[in-house]
């Protein structure tokens, strides 16, 4: 039977400043495991991203086993590391020069530790985060590919054919898009083993395509414990033929041209139809990232003038790049993401950058601690009045309605249609259990749960994409319009029915 071709991206970061417990945790709950299950699994050959940024915490903290774990699975050809903003920048809100800036500097922090002559050929931008300049800047800069999500493509997803590699018009530049759906069956704990990795995917494994998924590294075992097993059941499988991005190339023969579209990895298609696909991070609607983005400018500004020859700028110069990641505009969303501690720690980060420049002028310290005063007041304020949570609530529910509020509550033949779901579901979980298949009627029992209690609005994957994997089309159609004609039969001549 022919194997799947498989290239798995993995993005690992942490901020520059990381708490170092934070560290410690992450380190020996996800990034010890995964790779000395990728140097124990022979086999395994695939694409990782970890910022500059990260290596020099690793350093920091004497963890320096990771990086001769590293060093020596990149020389053995078995992980291909790509090149990022060393600081987990959001690119596209950055001039040119900036963006050159973070990417060199990712390129002398990986020849640091990975020598001189360490030059990698792929690019992801953090958050998977696009815009029309990005090409040129990154083919300028000697790579021969970038990652993007799918939905970059068009602006919607399942427009990609994984059967071509994909050009950027205009450019030599590759781009390769890493695929939603499996990506977030496997980040969303939906499946958690191989089996039922592989049942998901059953059409997948029938053709001749190749797979791209993507992801951070931190999923398995630190935000979702337990799931690096997962990893290694894959790494030690027979059904994939696992590769590197790069690898991609010899198992294509046809090259397109295509026009990506500014997204990220997190966009939907409404959000990039609304021209908010940046939400995350420049939300049109929240004070507090217009405050964030202004001081931030203001502050750069502030350093651009700075004469390089300085005896401070070095300092205030390394303090700006810090200054321009992208967590505490993230971490101030509250769509769904917040954290008062976060978003104080950024902007406290710019007011010590503009107060390390020389001569600094009192109206311009002054005009740094009322941004200040004003983004940490606003954002305590929003907590306490419970704003935050509001947000929260309207965000989840934009995302998508659940299958129960857009059947059952609709009554009538609506509700007809849940009832034979759930059916299907239950039948398909004894079907399993029957077999020994218990992953699988696991996964069957757990849909119904969250269809039932509508928390399907959470999951990755919607229960009944799953289902019309499962079964064909025509039986699924066949039940729904039995369970809809015994409606029909029962249903009396007015709105108001007899009983419950």
């Amino acid at each position: 039977m022919r194997k799947l071709v498989w290239a798995n991206f993995l993005h690992i970061y942490q901020p520059a400043e990381q708490q170092p417990d934070i560290l410690e945790a992450v380190v020996a709950q996800s990034y010890r495991p995964i790779l000395r299950g990728i140097k124990k699994h022979k086999k395994v050959r695939l694409t990782l991203n970890i910022n500059g940024a990260l290596l020099e915490l690793l350093d920091k903290y004497q963890y320096k086993d990771l990086i001769d774990m590293l060093r020596e699975l990149v020389k053995e050809g078995r992980i291909e590391l790509t090149s990022s903003a060393k600081y987990h920048a959001l690119l596209p809100f950055l001039e040119e020069k900036e963006i050159i800036r973070q990417i060199e500097a990712n390129n002398e922090t990986l020849h640091f530790y990975f020598n001189h002559g360490f030059r990698p050929i792929g690019f992801f931008p953090p958050e998977m985060a696009y815009d029309e300049r990005l090409p040129k800047i990154v083919e300028s800069l000697g790579f021969k590919w970038m990652i993007l999500d799918e939905i970059a493509k068009s602006g919607r997803t399942q427009t990609v054919d994984y059967h071509k590699l994909h050009k950027i018009e205009g450019t030599n530049l590759l781009v390769f898009f890493r695929e939603r759906r499996p990506s977030n069956l496997i980040m969303s704990a939906v499946v958690r083993s191989y089996d039922s990795l592989k049942e998901a995917m059953r059409e997948d494994f029938a053709s001749d395509r190749y797979l791209i998924t993507g992801m951070d590294g931190e999923t398995f075992g630190h935000h979702r414990p337990g799931l690096e097993k997962m990893l290694f059941e894959i790494f030690a499988s027979k059904g994939f033929d696992l590769v590197t991005i790069s690898d991609l190339v010899k198992h294509c023969h046809e090259t397109v041209s295509v026009v990506p579209v500014p997204s990220t990895w997190a966009s939907s298609p409404d959000d990039i139809e609304k021209g908010i696909q940046f939400l995350s991070w420049s939300d049109p609607e929240n004070i507090l990232h217009q405050w964030q983005w202004e001081l931030t400018n203001s502050v750069l500004e502030e350093v651009h003038a700075l004469d390089s020859h300085s005896l401070a700028f070095p300092e205030v110069r390394h303090m700006m790049d810090i200054c321009l990641a992208s967590d505490h505009f993230w971490w101030a969303s509250a769509k769904p993401w917040w954290s008062l501690e976060m978003i104080e720690v950024g902007v406290y980060r710019l007011l010590e950058t503009i107060r390390l420049i020389p001569n600094i002028s009192e109206e311009k310290l002054r005009m740094a601690a009322d941004y200040y005063e004003r983004i940490i007041s606003t954002a305590f304020q929003w907590q306490r009045s419970g704003k935050i949570r509001r947000m929260m609530r309207e965000r989840n529910a934009a995302y998508k309605i659940p299958f129960k509020d857009r059947t059952w509550r609709l009554g009538g033949e609506g509700g007809a249609t849940y009832l034979a779901f759930l059916d299907m579901m239950r039948m398909l979980e004894k079907e399993a259990a029957a077999k020994g298949e218990y992953e699988k009627a696991i996964l069957w029992r757990d849909a119904v749960w969250r269809l039932e209690h509508k928390t399907d609005i959470y999951e990755a994957i919607n229960a009944i994409d799953l289902l019309r994997k499962e079964m064909p089309n025509e039986e699924i159609e066949k039940i729904i319009e039995k369970y809809r004609s015994d409606y029909r039969r029962i249903r009396g001549g007015q709105p108001e029915q007899r009983g419950a």
